[in-house]
């Protein structure tokens, strides 16, 4: 159905979804952009129109639908900062909870029960050394997955009840940049690991710290599974797609099987740039798990989802040429 069809990627602003509105436009979709810029950019929207609101503004939401004559809908807008989320969890719940209920009563109001969601592998918790199956039960350790985690369980709900069409697409670690350098990964306040590395080199982190040295790890720092932001965005439209063509949806995971610890995205960054990272050791932070693999077989099957581009040295390569070439004067805060 990718015949200018218009598609409402309410978050569109931000990392993911600006990615995601480039890959829309590229596919022959009309993204329109609705965020509300608390954390997003405005110079990252540009593939279509951006309409300033916020997604618990019902009205606004049902306005932006009929206007631009929407026929499914992406979601990206949310709270991410997992200790922000432990020290002030009813702020993720506001927002990230009751923003979806919102969203969603504007949308079945209009008639568009198409939804493509923004989902995280947060919402598995501590899971062991293993890869994680999406049948596997949801257990988040923190606030920021426990509120994905319930938009899932409702979003169940509105499937079995209302025939709502949706796909919770479970990320694990988003990261890289645009391939071609127009767009990156950047926040007022950046908690991400290679983000964050990338700062400290161009001496916008003052104080970049690993966060725990003593996991039950080969190397004692955390180890995650690290996808491409490009190969996420192809994913999101070959969701959309399958909901166009009828599918009722479900969830799946979006990684590529293969786990690094901190250690080694460092030694990877360093090799890359030829710079070694400044690094200070810290206490571990409250929520996180020490190991966070995907299995994304389901993905691989269903959603014909592939890494091409999620190999380390591409991730890094990419970030570094557009930090580089984007903010090399960013002004950034230091992190909590």
């Amino acid at each position: 159905m990718a015949d200018g069809s218009s598609i409402l990627v309410v978050g569109g602003a931000g990392y993911i979804g600006a990615h995601c509105c480039k890959a829309l436009s590229e596919a022959g979709f009309a993204p329109v952009c609705f965020d509300n810029l608390s954390t997003g950019h405005r110079d990252f929207v540009k593939w279509g129109p951006l309409v300033v609101g916020d997604i618990r503004d019902c009205e606004a939401v049902k306005h932006t639908l009929d206007h631009h004559s929407i026929v499914a809908v992406m979601h990206f807008a949310a709270l991410s900062l997992v200790g922000e989320s432990v020290k002030d969890p009813e702020k993720y719940f506001v927002n990230n909870v009751a923003g979806t209920l919102s969203l969603l009563a504007a949308m079945r109001d209009r008639g568009c029960n198409r939804l493509v969601f923004s989902s995280t592998g947060a919402v598995y918790g501590t899971v062991g050394r293993g890869a994680v199956r999406e049948d596997v039960a949801g257990f988040p350790v923190n606030p920021y997955g426990a509120s994905k985690w319930m938009i899932e369980q409702i979003l169940s709900e509105y499937r079995r009840a209302y025939q709502f069409s949706s796909i919770c697409l479970r990320y694990f670690n988003a990261s890289g940049a645009d391939l071609s350098g127009e767009i990156g990964e950047y926040r007022d306040i950046e908690t991400h690991l290679i983000p964050r590395a990338m700062m400290a080199l161009q001496g916008h982190v003052r104080d970049f710290a690993i966060f725990g040295d003593d996991y039950e790890t080969p190397d004692g720092t955390a180890i995650r599974d690290y996808v491409h932001v490009h190969d996420l965005a192809l994913a999101h439209i070959s969701a959309l797609n399958r909901l166009l063509e009828g599918d009722p949806g479900g969830s799946f995971n979006l990684g590529t099987g293969q786990g690094y610890s901190v250690r080694q995205v460092l030694s990877a960054i360093a090799h890359e740039t030829g710079r070694q990272v400044p690094v200070m050791i810290k206490p571990r932070r409250p929520g996180d798990p020490a190991i966070l693999v995907a299995d994304p077989s389901a993905a691989n099957h269903n959603l014909k989802f592939s890494t091409t581009c999620s190999s380390l040295p591409t991730i890094v390569r990419s970030a570094w040429a557009w930090h580089k070439r984007a903010h090399p004067n960013l002004n950034v805060k230091d992190q909590d």
